[in-house]
């Protein structure tokens, strides 16, 4: 059996973190793991951005709300279910989620959990595991899955090593420059094609 781990943000729904920025004028909010390799230094950042700035919870998911997915997204993730099992592996978490996993159609998604207080202020963010994409991987190729994967940041470079075929979309050059092991795609109909290319079994567009 052939299944595909997909990252989320940045290959089928918005930065949900720059939208934020933008919202409320946050510069520093902007930061992804496009920048910052550590996904626990830049959590840290954002949790202390959002004390200082005293937003919470609320604030955030009231944007999400306004989010869609990226074009050709839902009929991407459709065209997907139809041939593969897929899982989304993310690094965002629950308590964001629901609005774009209801737009695409539900689709399987491990992320992470976000805890406030009383007051709805981010107090701290629980990871499922360490390395969980590349973890996820490594547990489903257990199970005598072929995996395809597919993501465009720092934190899916060990995802996209452990998969039977990686590949990098939407990523940035730096990214695409530290990890030429990876074929690097700029849209979603073309890595549909590799997707094609790499299953071992005869798929159609």
């Amino acid at each position: 059996m052939e299944l595909v781990c997909l990252d989320l943000e940045g290959v089928l729904v918005p930065e949900i973190w720059i939208a934020f920025a933008e919202r409320t004028g946050i510069e520093e909010l902007r930061a992804t793991t496009r920048d910052i390799p550590d996904y626990n230094v830049l959590m840290r950042q954002r949790l202390a951005l959002l004390d200082e700035h005293g937003l919470k919870i609320d604030d955030i998911q009231e944007v999400i709300a306004t989010l869609s997915p990226l074009p050709g997204a839902i009929e991407f993730v459709d065209w997907l279910r139809e041939r593969f099992q897929v899982i989304i592996l993310s690094d965002t978490f629950y308590e964001f989620s629901q609005p774009l996993m209801r737009q695409l159609h539900w689709p399987t998604l491990f992320c992470h959990r976000l805890l406030t207080d009383d007051e709805g202020r981010v107090v701290d963010f629980k990871l499922r595991q360490e390395d969980p994409k590349r973890a996820s991987v490594e547990a489903l190729k257990s199970l005598n899955y072929r995996v395809l994967a597919a993501g465009d940041s720092y934190n899916d470079t060990t995802m996209l090593r452990a998969a039977d075929a990686g590949f990098l979309i939407h990523a940035p050059q730096n990214v695409i420059e530290e990890f030429p092991q990876f074929k690097s795609v700029a849209s979603l109909d073309a890595l549909r094609s590799e997707l094609v290319t790499a299953s071992n079994r005869p798929l159609t567009l």
